[in-house]
This record gives C-alpha cells, sequence and structure tokens, in this order.
C-alpha cells in the first residue's frame, strides 16, 4: 500500500511557476514509477509527467514539455513537478501517482495503482 500527499497547488498567474510535490508512504518507494496526471473541468484525466526510480524513463505530455519538470528524491521518497511559463490552460487539479508497472506503460495507459487527493492549480490570464 501506498499513500501519496500532494502539496503546493494555487493560483498563478500566466507566464508564472509553481512546484508540486508528493510525499510517498512506501518503504520500496524506489521501485515505483512515479508520475504527476491532471483533470482539467469538463476534461478526461490525461498524464502530464512520469518517471521510472532512476530517471532514465521519463515521458512529458507534448503541451507541456520544455516548461515542467519533473524529479524524485527517493531518499526523502518524494516526487516533485517544476511547472514554468504556466498557462491558462494548465488549470486543472494535478495527481500524484505511484505505478507497479514501467512508466511507459503507466504514461501510455493513463494508469496507475496509487493516487494522491489532488491539489487544484489555477492559472490566470
Amino acid at each position: 500500500q501506498v499513500h501519496l500527499v500532494e502539496s503546493g497547488g494555487g493560483w498563478v498567474q500566466a507566464g508564472g511557476s509553481l512546484t508540486l510535490s508528493c510525499a510517498a508512504s512506501a518503504r520500496t518507494f524506489s521501485l515505483y514509477a512515479m508520475g504527476w496526471f491532471r483533470q482539467a473541468p469538463g476534461k478526461e484525466r490525461e498524464p502530464v509527467a512520469v518517471r521510472n526510480w532512476s530517471g532514465s524513463s521519463t515521458y512529458y505530455a507534448d503541451s507541456v514539455k520544455g516548461r515542467f519538470t519533473i524529479s524524485r528524491d527517493n531518499a526523502k521518497n518524494s516526487v516533485y513537478l517544476q511547472m514554468n511559463s504556466l498557462k491558462p490552460d494548465d488549470t486543472a487539479v494535478y495527481y500524484c501517482a505511484a505505478g507497479g508497472s514501467t512508466a511507459q506503460r503507466m504514461f501510455s495507459m493513463n494508469r496507475a495503482e496509487y493516487w494522491g487527493q489532488g491539489t487544484q492549480v489555477t492559472v490566470s490570464s
């Protein structure tokens, strides 16, 4: 069982930056692929960024490439999402997720085994 708690969401103007954090309670944290997903009002959930424990496999949605960076600190059981040059279209609830499968499968299948409660990110124009 993995318990995930996100923090760092909030309101920001377009062009600004936010960093989301996710703390995981798992003794085998490093074994899990970790990622961020988001769901905007009226839209389907979509993967934003997913990476494996080492970072050798990292995937980003096309819409965030070059603006968002996912990182993780296995010693702290934490994963982060640095979001720069934010746009109003980035407004959504962001969810931290953990998966026992590969990062590629987690990203392409838009699925995970464990989910956080979500944190709201609002970008105003």
